[in-house]
């Protein structure tokens, strides 16, 4: 498959495929979720995916590594060689990290703002002494960096049937759902690490603070205080989900399957969440593997039924780019269901 994926998006140079079939091994062994979501999507836009995920991986596992001995500041410099190769990638000075080359190469080819790549890395490193949040309002500004901008980073890779200014808001609060579905499934795992995505207002307001958490995950001890902070912060999760659930729709019809499924599992983690009774600090709740293949034969039932009225359209496959795509999108109406 990964050859198929490389010849329909038109990348031919043997180092740049090398780099390409990396990050889909990373996307691959790493990225569970987000992989099969991936495998929905037309065969010349997955290259672009696997790179962003693979530079977001990266990163991700240079702050976040347990198994790492590394301190801070060893943490630090690492990013900031990250960061200099980014750089030297997006500047076609040669970069040798195959992760790296194919970010540069995708950025390219559908004119993905570098913005986006400086203020992730931007939030990776404020992860090294950041250890909490005040309020959902500072966790914002930080999720601007670790999650709207992989949102904002995947709309040109998706593409859109309304004008992509339109569609970005849609994508970052889809981004940021499912950061904080995330942050609720690793509360535990990142206190190990030092930190806590809940916000302090939110714990004061059910009576609980840091240290309560930090107790129950040491002593395996449940308090129904916590479990009142959990369920609140599922709550407001699945509030943004509602936000971002109109962007679907924006989506160019051959991309929507597979957000609509990233969508249905990762909001499924909180059914699990709920399920297991919010115990998350003790242990992580996954989607069951029976709901995952429903849900995954629903997806490729609809990409299916999507290509298939291309042909019958007259449309033809579908063609990635193969240099930098035109500022805005063509724009279509807007007439299938999200969900």
């Amino acid at each position: 498959m990964t050859v198929r994926e490389l010849d329909a998006a038109g990348i031919h140079d043997p180092a740049l495929r090398a780099a390409y079939t990396h990050c889909r091994g990373l996307n691959a062994r790493h990225g569970k979720t987000y992989f099969l979501a991936t495998r929905l999507l037309p065969v010349d836009r997955r290259p672009a995916v696997h790179a962003l995920y693979g530079f977001a991986r990266w990163a991700d596992d240079i702050v976040d590594d347990l198994d790492s001995s590394a301190t801070p500041a060893e943490r630090g410099r690492a990013l900031l060689a990250l960061e200099a190769q980014l750089e030297a990638g997006l500047r076609r000075e040669g970069a040798t990290e195959p992760v790296i080359r194919a970010l540069a190469d995708t950025a390219r080819r559908y004119g993905i703002d570098r913005v986006h790549f400086t203020d992730f890395l931007a939030s990776m490193r404020s992860d090294l002494t950041v250890g909490g949040y005040a309020s959902y309002e500072e966790l914002g500004r930080y999720m601007h960096g670790s999650a709207a901008v992989i949102g904002l980073q995947m709309v040109p890779v998706l593409g859109t049937v309304t004008p992509r200014e339109e569609a970005a808001p849609r994508a970052a609060a889809l981004g940021v759902a499912f950061q904080l579905t995330n942050f609720l499934r690793d509360v535990g795992e990142d206190l190990d690490r030092g930190r806590l995505y809940l916000p302090a207002e939110l714990l004061a307001a059910h009576g609980v603070d840091r240290e309560r958490f930090e107790w129950s995950r040491r002593t395996g001890a449940r308090d129904a205080r916590i479990t009142d902070v959990l369920r609140a912060a599922a709550a407001h999760n699945r509030a943004v989900y509602r936000d971002a659930l109109p962007g679907i729709a924006m989506l160019a019809p051959v991309s929507r399957p597979c957000i609509r499924t990233a969508f249905v599992l990762y909001s499924g983690i909180l059914d699990a969440i709920e399920a297991d009774g919010y115990a998350v600090l003790h242990r992580r709740s996954v989607v069951p593997r029976r709901r995952r293949a429903v849900v995954a034969v629903d997806g490729l039932v609809r990409a299916v039924a999507v290509r298939a009225a291309r042909r019958r359209e007259g449309e033809g496959p579908v063609a990635g780019p193969s240099a930098s795509p035109p500022s805005r999108p063509r724009v279509v109406p807007v007439h299938e269901e999200a969900v």
